[in-house]
């Protein structure tokens, strides 16, 4: 049996050599999540965080059991106080943590989950040019797609005028409220279960998804057959943008789940979900925020702004600052990622 070659190398140097990649490793995300927070951190980094912590710990308690050098306990015992303070004081409230998580997380979690946003674009507009297509063709398939009850007398039984008065009716009142009120906690719970069912290995959320888009089409084919189109736009737009970003969002994280549950990837499913479900909250969080503006202008504004230039600029608005709080936190976070590195 051949012998061990002995080594004069100090145990301290071997403990160094076998565990100094990953102490280096918790080092440069310290370095990060300190000055500004979790946030900075990548969600792979968040989840890599406390892995490493914990190795440092395990690593800090052996060089104290075994009395390697004073300088290695040393920098192990500033390495273990700073992840302390980077995992433990971040768990503590903060006054701005919601404003945090809506200028900074929601934003992120849009841009990670772009691939599952972008389907279900797809699905909806899908929805929208079928259901287009097919009223143009008959108006009788209108019926197939909105209820009498959603129509409201707004079918292709009515004539163009009724249409068109409907489109500019200013009656409001009190009702105006109401009606806000009812539909931004409708159209919440509709995202709230496309983003719900996405357990389901995403078809439930896929069908809401379409859906929706097919109620859009019929409405448009209806009007776009009157000669019409162009003053629904102007009706439909400045809260169709939040209201319809909103529901895209929440399909989004549904698929986002659903990707999760069929194809986790080099992850355990559960952990794939407990990533996509953290990620689908933030979604669900700033759909939410959408479907209130939304609820608003429905309620109040497209009532009572009976003028087309106006309702179209406030849909270029609602686009602009949309589009800006998607965004600019993501350059600004990429940008100060560089500066970092």
């Amino acid at each position: 049996m051949n012998a061990r070659p002995a080594t004069n190398e100090p145990r301290s140097l071997a403990f160094r050599r076998e565990r100094e990649s990953e102490w280096l490793a918790l080092e440069a995300l310290l370095d990060r999540a300190l000055p500004r927070g979790l946030s900075a951190l990548e969600e792979e980094e968040l989840h890599s965080l406390p892995m490493l912590y914990r190795s440092a710990v395990s690593s800090l308690e052996v060089a104290r059991a075994t009395t390697l050098d004073r300088e290695l306990v040393d920098y192990l015992e500033a390495l273990v106080g700073r992840g302390y303070l980077a995992i433990y004081s971040s768990r503590r409230g903060k006054p701005f943590e919601l404003g945090r998580l809506l200028l900074l997380r929601f934003p992120q979690a849009v841009l990670e989950c772009g691939r599952e946003l972008a389907l279900s674009f797809v699905l909806f507009a899908l929805g929208v040019v079928v259901a287009w297509a097919l009223v143009q063709h008959d108006g009788a398939w209108y019926f197939a797609f909105v209820g009498e009850g959603m129509a409201g007398g707004r079918d292709p039984g009515a004539s163009t005028e009724m249409l068109r008065g409907a489109l500019y009716d200013d009656s409001g009142g009190e009702g105006l409220s109401i009606f806000g009120a009812f539909l931004f906690s409708h159209n919440t719970g509709i995202g709230l279960l496309a983003f719900a069912v996405g357990f389901a290995a995403g078809i439930p959320t896929a069908y809401l998804i379409f859906t929706n888009g097919l109620v859009l089409g019929a409405f448009l084919g209806l009007y776009s057959s009157r000669g019409l189109l162009i003053p629904l736009l102007g009706w439909l737009l400045p809260h169709g943008v939040p209201e319809i970003t909103a529901i895209l969002l929440c399909g989004a994280g549904g698929l986002a789940m659903a990707r999760a549950l069929l194809l986790p990837g080099e992850r355990s499913t559960r952990e794939a979900l407990v990533i996509a479900g953290k990620r689908g909250a933030m979604l669900v969080m700033g759909s939410v925020v959408l479907f209130f503006f939304a609820g608003i202008i429905e309620g109040i504004f497209r009532q009572t702004v009976l003028d087309e230039p106006s309702r179209f600029a406030m849909a270029s608005f609602n686009a602009a600052w949309l589009t800006c709080w998607i965004v600019l936190p993501n350059v600004w976070t990429r940008w100060r990622g560089r500066e970092a590195s």
